[in-house]
C-alpha cells in the first residue's frame, strides 16, 4: 500500500510503499546543485566532457541522489528524524533523463518509534542506479 504522507508511527505497516517520485535532474538543476554544493566537476555539468570520461552523458552526483532520497523521506513523514541513510551506487544516473525513486518499510521498532526503509533510484532505461536503506525515527 502506498501512503502519500504518514503522520504517526502507529499508521505504518511493514510493506508500506513510499510514493514514487521523479525528481528533476535536468542540466540547469544539476548545475545549480553542483554550484551550491561546491561540487562542480565536468562529468556532472557537461555531456561532452562526461563522454570523454567514458559515460554516455553527464551524470547526477551521488550526493545529489542522497539528497533526493532524504527529501522523499521527509515529504512522506514530515517531522521525522533521519538517523542514517546508506546508499550503494550501482550505476550512473544521467542528467536530462527521467529517474524514479522508490521506498518501502521493511522493519519497525515500536519501542523506539524507528522504521527501516529500503530505497532505490531507477534510471530511465530500467537499471537500478542506487540502492540503499534508511533508519527513520518518529516523534512521540
Amino acid at each position: 500500500m502506498s501512503v502519500t504522507q504518514i503522520a504517526k508511527f502507529e499508521d505504518l505497516e511493514i510493506g508500506d510503499d513510499l510514493p514514487e517520485e521523479s525528481p528533476d535532474v535536468s542540466m540547469p538543476k544539476v548545475m545549480a546543485f553542483c554550484q551550491a554544493a561546491k561540487h562542480v566537476f565536468e562529468r556532472f555539468v557537461d555531456h561532452e566532457a562526461a563522454r570523454k570520461e567514458g559515460f554516455p552523458a553527464a551524470i547526477v552526483p551521488g550526493i545529489m541522489s542522497q539528497g533526493f532520497l532524504a527529501s522523499m523521506i521527509h515529504r512522506w513523514a514530515p517531522g521525522c528524524k533521519i538517523l542514517e541513510i546508506d546508499t550503494v551506487f550501482r550505476g550512473s544516473l544521467l542528467v536530462d533523463s527521467k529517474i524514479t525513486m522508490t521506498g518501502a518499510v521493511t522493519d519497525t521498532d515500536e519501542e523506539a518509534l524507528i522504521v527501516e526503509l529500503d530505497l532505490a533510484i531507477i534510471a530511465e532505461d530500467g537499471r537500478t542506479g542506487v540502492i540503499g536503506t534508511a533508519r527513520v525515527q518518529f516523534e512521540r
